[in-house]
């Protein structure tokens, strides 16, 4: 069954921040007491959020201040406001859903300020306005608010929906919404993508997935 409606992540999905934000983690992490490497953070912390980012480095032995929340997400918005790439075959991929009359929204653990600096010079902001949703105002993944508020807003069914995410926490969330989910594991790590997930790794192959041509 074509969908109604597709809601993809931000972070990894989108555009792609993840090498600047956790080369930026790394660094402050580090200096903060806990020695990791960009990688380690991915694999630690990717697809939470930054409140669970600072419960588990404090919990492995970093120093962090109070305010370290503020302070991690000033240094990350300076390195995203340098400029990130959107993932290859995004732009297609929206223009094909939307000349089919599919909806599209975003649905991202990550604040708006955020969303806002990484998808602004791309023209992706504007061009999604209204239909970006954020943990700040909604449950974070992987709980399912998000999805069901944008299911809200589009006027469709879970069973009309579909989820892309590269994370479990959005599959998940997928998962506990009763919407299908896709993970885009653009590393061709398809072993990640387990239970009711279907894996891909080129926003090319979207279209096929969902039925359409």
């Amino acid at each position: 069954m074509i969908p109604e409606l597709v809601i993809f992540d931000c972070d990894g999905v989108l555009v792609d921040t993840e090498p600047t934000t956790d080369k930026v983690l790394a660094d402050n992490l580090t200096a903060h007491g806990l020695p990791v490497s960009p990688h380690e953070v991915h694999t630690l912390f990717a697809g939470g959020t930054m409140q669970g980012v600072m419960a588990t480095a404090r919990a492995n032995g970093a120093d962090l201040p109070d305010d370290w929340q503020d302070q991690i997400y000033a240094e990350v918005f300076d390195a995203l406001a340098m400029g990130v790439p959107v993932v290859p075959g995004v732009e297609a991929l929206l223009d094909h859903l939307e000349c089919n009359g599919i909806a599209i929204a975003v649905a991202s653990n990550g604040p708006m300020q955020k969303m806002r600096i990484s998808l602004g010079p791309s023209g992706l902001w504007d061009r999604l306005a209204g239909r970006i949703y954020s943990r700040e105002d909604h449950e974070p993944k992987p709980r399912p608010g998000m999805l069901l508020h944008a299911m809200r807003v589009a006027g469709t069914t879970p069973d009309r929906t579909v989820m892309i995410d590269d994370m479990p926490a959005g599959w998940n969330a997928a998962h506990a919404a009763n919407v299908r989910a896709l993970a885009y594991v653009a590393d061709g790590g398809l072993h990640r993508a387990v239970g009711k997930v279907t894996g891909f790794t080129n926003m090319a192959q979207v279209p096929g997935l969902i039925g359409l041509a």
